[in-house]
């Protein structure tokens, strides 16, 4: 039965729509009806600003968080359910009970889990994830790139059988969520944020 309300109690966490919240509550603006209409991290950079899509980005982080904590802290419970509980709370960012069961690519709400998990392994993964940000200006590209090397960490360095399925889990999660982004990628139409490599390549051939 604990089990049970921690995964519910995960899934209501993760289906909080921080960037929904945000856009409206402070830019009179709904995130769904702009940009692409994610109401993720990267849309709301793109629509609402640099900060307005920080504080999503660590909103979204601290749902995984909190969600996946739960079992040691409230229980005392071996490590191994931060991950499960934790994935509770990827579905109700991805499928909101509180927007219609849309939602985000969980892409910050899987590195909450992670942070939950392995504080040291979370800081590793964003490393990664930020200098392919950085190398790409792409958050799609960075993602879907991101995700096997860490699970590839997962299985190799740190020999975790549960955080290996759980990371190769997510990994396909993570590419089914971003199909509509592999399209665009191929036209050549996919957005790119205004930092980094790619931006700086993007502008200086439109000059």
């Amino acid at each position: 039965m604990k089990i049970v309300i921690m995964l519910i109690v995960a899934y209501l966490i993760g289906s909080i729509p921080s960037g929904v919240i945000i856009g409206k509550l402070f830019f009179h603006t709904d995130i769904r009806q702009a940009g692409s209409g994610n109401i993720g991290t990267t849309n709301t950079y793109r629509v609402l600003g640099p900060v307005a899509g920080t504080i999503v980005m660590a909103m979204d982080i601290l749902k995984g968080t909190l969600a996946a904590l739960q079992p040691a802290v409230l229980f005392h419970m071996a490590n191994r359910y931060t991950l499960l509980i934790g994935l509770a709370a990827i579905l109700g960012h991805t499928f909101s009970v509180y927007i219609g069961f849309k939602g985000g690519k969980a892409v910050a709400t899987s590195a909450g889990i992670l942070l939950a998990y392995n504080w040291e392994f979370f800081l590793i993964a964003s490393a990664i994830m930020f200098t392919l940000v950085y190398i790409t200006s792409m958050v799609s590209v960075a993602s879907m790139t991101a995700f096997p090397i860490v699970t590839l960490i997962a299985i190799f360095y740190y020999q975790d059988p549960l955080l290996s399925i759980v990371a190769l889990v997510l990994t396909g999660f993570i590419f089914y969520r971003h199909r509509t982004n592999i399209a665009r990628i191929k036209n050549g139409t996919e957005s790119l944020v205004h930092f980094g490599l790619g931006w700086r390549r993007k502008r200086a051939k439109s000059k």
